[in-house]
């Protein structure tokens, strides 16, 4: 398995972006992951199935309610991460931190790093309570990915960063996940903030949905993450043509990232929501 740095390095030899894409276990059947890695995706998010997914928008709320109504559970999320990581492409599981204290932290950073998971991003763990999982991280050679928002101060940009393996993740609007018709204006002044404080590299997720916004969020980012819109493209076909339909976004998304749209950017843009004041 390729771990996140060779990944990162890979691709910033050959000139493009890395392309970062997310399902929920037990939304997506495991030929649906497999699919979207043929197709392009250089990172995988597995989320973990969570009952109040507060930065989720609705199209992931829908299927993380859906995943948790058929019984998805943290061990399906393994076996997942596990089938994802032999494709050999990095596997990250995504998570509200509740699901995890519950399973306990340890254990399940050891139960991780047995199925071949790079790491974890933690949408909602606070620096200042993350010293168990950063602990437990370290022992299992795991990658923890924090987020930082376009309102965070330049303090808090710093501290974040500094806790992060494998890179940051830069959320582009103030509010939760969803595709959106343009990207963000308040992403590549966030990012420049981001590499004033770390060598790691910056992902920048929440709203890409196509190629053309892939290109152009691969112009001043290093990892393009997509999640509603995999989420959407595998609901709407159903499940015997889930795989196809996230293969062909995918499809899409790896040719966006391999042609980055380099010209200046709005320095900001009013916030969309208040959801994200905490990271």
């Amino acid at each position: 398995m390729t771990g996140l740095p060779e990944t990162f390095a890979a691709a910033r030899a050959e000139g493009r972006g890395v392309l970062v894409g997310y399902l929920p276990a037990g939304a997506a059947s495991v030929p649906t992951f497999t699919a979207m890695v043929e197709a392009g995706v250089d990172v995988v998010e597995v989320g973990l199935p969570y009952s109040d997914p507060v930065l989720d928008g609705p199209v992931i709320q829908e299927a993380v309610d859906a995943a948790l109504a058929a019984g998805t559970t943290p061990a399906d999320v393994l076996r997942t991460v596990e089938a994802v990581a032999g494709t050999g492409v990095p596997a990250l599981v995504m998570t509200y931190w509740n699901p995890i204290e519950q399973y306990g932290v340890d254990r399940f950073a050891a139960d991780l790093a047995a199925a071949g998971g790079s790491g974890m991003i933690t949408p909602d763990l606070t620096p200042e309570e993350a010293g168990p999982w950063l602990a437990a991280a370290d022992k299992e050679g795991l990658d923890p990915v924090f987020l930082v928002a376009p309102s965070s101060s330049d303090q808090r940009v710093a501290l974040i960063a500094g806790l992060c393996r494998g890179f940051v993740y830069a959320t582009s609007v103030m509010g939760v996940t969803g595709a959106r018709q343009r990207t963000s204006a308040a992403a590549p002044g966030l990012v420049t903030r981001v590499r004033a404080v770390t060598d790691l590299p910056v992902g920048v997720g929440l709203g890409v949905s196509d190629g053309d916004q892939a290109a152009e969020v691969a112009g001043y980012a290093d990892a393009v993450i997509v999640g509603s819109a995999f989420v959407r493209a595998v609901r709407d076909a159903g499940p015997d043509a889930a795989p196809a339909a996230a293969a062909r976004l995918a499809a899409d998304l790896a040719a966006g990232v391999r042609r980055p749209v380099r010209q200046p950017q709005p320095a900001a843009e009013p916030p969309d929501a208040p959801g994200l004041d905490g990271v």
